[in-house]
């Protein structure tokens, strides 16, 4: 069915989207950072019904040693789906859509990391999807960035991320499973909140200049939104529950 259900009403005439949230309203989102015993750095994140576990290792040697760089460490990637994550069982094998979106969270988190730091190593990032729900990529991106900062890797900042859209000819804040379906548009961004930068924009449909630039104004409010649930877990983690 793909989703694509003619009688949902993704907004109702009060502005309330199919999941009976207002438009600049985020999904619920909870991360535990930590959460792995054998990985340098871990976390884990719930961002509406994406569950996604996120484990760090590194600076380590690479191998090949070929594939080092003698002025840089190396960043690697992968997000990865597992067969139960969706309604139809998944293939384990990567499909094309994974290898992009490891190339896309790695070129997202590539200018917060300080891998001039650490040559001729590599940090590794496993992202395993449990639980597919829109917008996973940015969720997945959310939860590698804590995991590096929980095992320590220097950051410029963190990288947030949070998906914005068109849903009905109105520009809406984290899109979620039933609007990426049947929705105008989707645009994930990612951002550095303390430098304010953007590190990850890509846009799937078609909007206006107007509706473009007040997309991207959306996301990166969603942006800010998460940051500061970054922080939490990571303060959670380190100081304990009474620390904010």
């Amino acid at each position: 069915m793909g989703g694509r259900d003619s009688t949902m009403v993704l907004l109702d005439k009060n502005g309330i989207r199919c999941d009976g949230r207002k438009i600049d309203e985020p999904r619920k989102i909870m991360i535990k950072a930590g959460v792995l015993k054998n990985a340098n750095g871990s976390a884990y994140i719930e961002f509406g019904d994406n569950k996604i576990m996120c484990g760090v290792y590194g600076p380590r040697d690479v191998h090949p040693k070929h594939m080092a760089n003698s002025s840089t460490g190396i960043l690697r990637c992968r997000y990865h789906m597992v067969p139960y994550s969706v309604s139809e069982r998944k293939n384990p094998a990567p499909s094309r859509r994974e290898i992009e979106i490891s190339k896309v969270i790695k070129e997202a988190l590539e200018p917060a990391v300080m891998l001039e730091r650490f040559p001729r190593t590599a940090v590794d990032v496993f992202i395993e999807v449990l639980q597919a729900d829109g917008g996973s990529r940015c969720a997945a991106l959310d939860a590698a960035s804590v995991a590096l900062a929980d095992a320590g890797i220097p950051m410029r900042d963190m990288v947030s991320a949070c998906a914005a859209g068109k849903v009905a000819d109105t520009v809406v804040l984290d899109v979620n499973n039933e609007e990426d379906q049947a929705g105008q548009a989707d645009m994930p961004i990612g951002y550095m909140p303390n430098l304010e930068k953007v590190t990850l924009l890509q846009l799937d449909g078609i909007m206006s200049p107007k509706e473009y630039k007040e997309c991207i104004e959306t996301g990166i409010k969603g942006c800010k939104i998460v940051y500061e649930i970054q922080k939490k877990a990571l303060n959670e983690r380190y100081f304990g529950d009474d620390h904010k």
